[in-house]
């Protein structure tokens, strides 16, 4: 019985010595099984990291959204989350306030570009200085960022607005026009190119593009544009407008206008916003992704470079709390996913 008692023990030994040099083998190479960064980096965001939100304007609907949910992001990581920006959308009207985060020793500016090129110069002396830059909803050059947060490929949210307005026109088609946000805006522009490519498309043949008029992201403005479109072309049958204040503003006109009913409306827009305007049958169908999604999604790849798991490069993986795992694609860009339709049959199920 002494001799049996012994073996066991012994056995027991070796296999908790087994299991000791194990954990130190992990504890040497830094990695856990969960890690997503790279080998002797470390596996999880850093807390108290400061995340500043840049939007293109401040009190936007969208960017209210979007941002909120990058401030569920940071809450989550333990980091400090900030927002700040311009009241206007205007091509530098961003400078100054890179230029304030960067003095404060921000950790992560997110940033959705008013124009590519105008906030340059300012995101790169802010990285020079440690900050990491990350672009959602509108890239800058890519030259300026370490990260762009694309909520939807170009060609997937030109094929979605272009159907969406056909289907709503019908078959005999007929003029449209675009009511975009800015002439600088560089995510407006790169869909409206798109647009017209898939306009070209023997299927879309009866469609015909007699304009593209600039709302600014200003709702008063966006009302007026979408007043003079219709004063200068009264046989519109349709208007595609790919910003949420813009098709906000557009469906409040036509829906009070002799228009409602004759001219369709699609674009981009937010369930909260646009739930009246498809209900009263001023808007068949519109699109969107969930901005708090992308705010969340920007955060998380913020924090994950911050932190020394990813650098960037293309087929490096990062994990995005709730939404999963994510793989940088070329041009270290990531994609949050598809466009949704939202219609009369399942808009009461979204609220943001």
């Amino acid at each position: 019985m002494r001799s049996g008692s012994s073996r066991v023990r012994i056995a027991s030994l070796a296999a908790l010595a087994a299991l000791a040099l194990t954990a130190a083998a992990c504890a040497d190479d830094g990695t856990t099984p969960s890690g997503t960064g790279t080998t002797g980096a470390a596996t999880e965001i850093k807390s108290g990291l400061k995340i500043a939100f840049l939007p293109k304007q401040v009190n936007n609907p969208y960017f209210t959204t979007s941002d909120n949910g990058g401030k569920a992001a940071v809450e989550e990581f333990k980091g400090t989350y900030s927002e700040t920006g311009p009241s206007d959308a205007s091509a530098s009207a961003q400078v100054s306030y890179i230029n304030t985060l960067s003095q404060q020793g921000t950790n992560v500016i997110v940033v959705s570009a008013n124009d590519k090129d105008a906030i340059c110069g300012a995101l790169n002396e802010a990285r020079s200085t440690g900050a990491k830059v990350v672009t959602f909803d509108a890239d800058t050059n890519p030259s300026c960022r370490d990260l762009f947060i694309n909520q939807a490929t170009t060609e997937g949210i030109a094929k979605n607005q272009i159907k969406l307005i056909s289907d709503a026109i019908g078959p005999d088609g007929g003029k449209i026009a675009i009511l975009s946000a800015t002439a600088n805006a560089t995510n407006q522009n790169a869909w409206i190119a798109a647009m017209k490519t898939v306009l070209a498309q023997p299927e879309y043949s009866k469609l015909q593009l007699v304009a593209t008029v600039y709302g600014d992201d200003d709702d008063q403005k966006s009302f007026t544009e979408a007043q003079a479109l219709l004063a200068k072309y009264p046989d519109l049958k349709g208007i595609i407008s790919p910003t949420t204040v813009g098709i906000a503003a557009t469906a409040r006109y036509l829906s009070s206008s002799t228009y409602k009913g004759k001219v369709q409306l699609t674009g981009l827009g937010t369930p909260d916003q646009m739930r009246a305007y498809v209900k009263d049958g001023t808007v068949k169908a519109f699109a969107l992704w969930n901005p708090a999604d992308l705010g969340y999604l920007a955060a998380y790849a913020g924090g994950s470079l911050a932190s020394g798991l990813i650098t960037g490069k293309a087929g490096e993986k990062f994990k995005a709390g709730k939404l999963g795992e994510f793989t940088i694609g070329d041009g270290a860009t990531v994609l949050l996913g598809d466009p949704y339709t939202f219609n009369s049959g399942n808009i009461d199920n979204f609220h943001f």
